[in-house]
This record gives structure tokens, sequence and C-alpha cells, in this order.
């Protein structure tokens, strides 16, 4: 029997404001129902930086872990525009999102800078979203697998058994992130499929178990009840349509009622 808790994440990139946040915080609070929301599903909201420290006062009371969208992997140092995980500590992050495509393709990062990041978040005691996908044209190539296995392969690293049960694997194919194109259920449950054999074959079977595999890409209210049935569906990283919170709280239902 599955008993692995859902996790949905909404991952506001760079939009959003401190008049916005409250607004959300409050909605969110309005529709709030702990018992079916609290007890099926881990909520996490990851605002851009600044927000950070005032989204847990405007959280509070709700079950909800304020995550960063991204991180620096030294502590400290001469990194003009950056931050670290000790400073996101002190503004209240609870976890952090690390390798989204995002980040892969425009910023430039590699594998192995991922893998650093995942360490170091790791290290400070912080749970992480690790994100992997292919592109449009790596899919169309038929190599969809060969860039799942590599990312994840690469980005746990000689991450130890301990500790790689605080990180949660979310599949993004890039083509379908903003695009308003979803991958469909078939798609989903195959690439899922596909990734929880390489965590078995990385972290042993038993862990693979319990990690959580969540699904990124337009998703909103209306698709995410068929997507969270699949079997390795354990919940979704959510860009655009966390920004409402009505869709937002749509997805949470999804996520709480399925299995």
């Amino acid at each position: 029997m599955n008993t692995r808790r859902r996790l949905v994440a909404a991952n506001w990139k760079m939009n959003g404001s401190l008049a916005t946040l409250g607004a959300w915080a409050n909605a969110l609070r309005g529709s709030y129902d702990s018992k079916a929301w609290a007890g099926a599903v881990e909520v996490w909201l990851a605002p851009a930086f600044p927000l950070i420290a005032p989204a847990r006062g405007a959280l509070l009371g709700l079950p909800v872990r304020v995550a960063a969208q991204n991180c620096h992997e030294a502590d400290r140092g001469a990194f003009t525009g950056e931050v670290s995980l000790s400073m996101l500590r002190d503004c209240g992050a609870e976890g952090v999102i690390v390798g989204h495509s995002e980040r892969r393709h425009i910023f430039g990062e590699s594998d192995q800078r991922i893998a650093k990041k995942l360490s170091a978040v790791l290290e400070a005691g912080l749970p992480t979203i690790l994100c992997v996908g292919e592109t449009e044209p790596e899919r169309d190539a038929g190599q969809t697998n060969r860039v799942l296995e590599t990312q994840l392969r690469n980005g746990l690293g000689d991450t130890s058994a301990a500790a790689v049960q605080q990180v949660v694997i979310a599949y993004e194919p890039v083509w379908a992130i903003g695009t308003g194109r979803v991958a469909t259920p078939d798609q989903v449950a195959e690439a899922h499929s596909f990734l929880r054999s390489i965590a078995a074959a990385t972290m042993g079977p038993e862990l693979a178990g319990r990690c959580r595999l969540l699904y990124g890409g337009s998703v909103d209210g209306k698709n995410a009840p068929a997507l969270a049935d699949l079997p390795d569906v354990d919940g979704f990283l959510v860009g655009g349509a966390s920004l409402d919170s009505g869709s937002f709280r749509q997805i949470i239902d999804a996520a709480g009622g399925a299995r």
C-alpha cells in the first residue's frame, strides 16, 4: 500500500508582491479545512527571496512550509547577487528547490552545480525538491529516459542513504512548463515509473518506494485530478496556477482526494 504523503508546492518564480502575498494567504486561510487538507497533503510556497520572511507571517496558522526557489552552495563569500542557505534559514525558509529547468537552461546550471547545491541543502538540514526533465527536441529524439537518468544520478551524486530521504523528485518536462501544454497521463506515468526505477537502482528499492515524485508542467485545477490518480504521482510542483489561490486550492484538493 502506498503511504507516501502527497506534496503540492507553489513556485511563484519572479512574481508576487507583499500585497498579493497577503491576499493569497487570506484567501487560502478562508478555504482551509484541516480535516480535508492537513492530514493528506503537505503544502509548500516558494516565493521570490524578498517574500520569504513576510510569507512566514502571512501564512501564520496554516500548515504551509515556506521554501526558497534556489540557493548558492557556499555559505558566504564574494558572490554578488547570491543567497546562502544560512541566510535563507534566517529568513524562515524551510525547504529549497534545486535544478529547476529555468535554472538549467536560462542560467546555465550544470548537473554538477546542481549536485553541489543539493548536497549543501541537505547538509543544512533542509528538505529539497530536485527537478529533472527533458526538452522538446530531446523527447522528439527519443532521449527522454537518458536525460532523466543522467540528471537524476548526477543530481543525487553521492548523497547518503540517510540524507536522500529528504529529497523529493519533480518531473518537469521543459516543453510543458508555462506553455499550457500538459504531458498526457500516459507520458507522466511512463516518466515517473522510469524515475522510480532509477531511484531504486541508486538508493535501493526501500528508499525509492518512499521517495515522493511530483509532476510539474502547466498543472491546473482541471488536469490535476487525472494526474493525481496515477500510481507514481505523489503531488505537484505548480507554477502559474499557484498564483491564483482558488486554482491552487483545487490542485491541493485533487492531490488530497486521490488514492
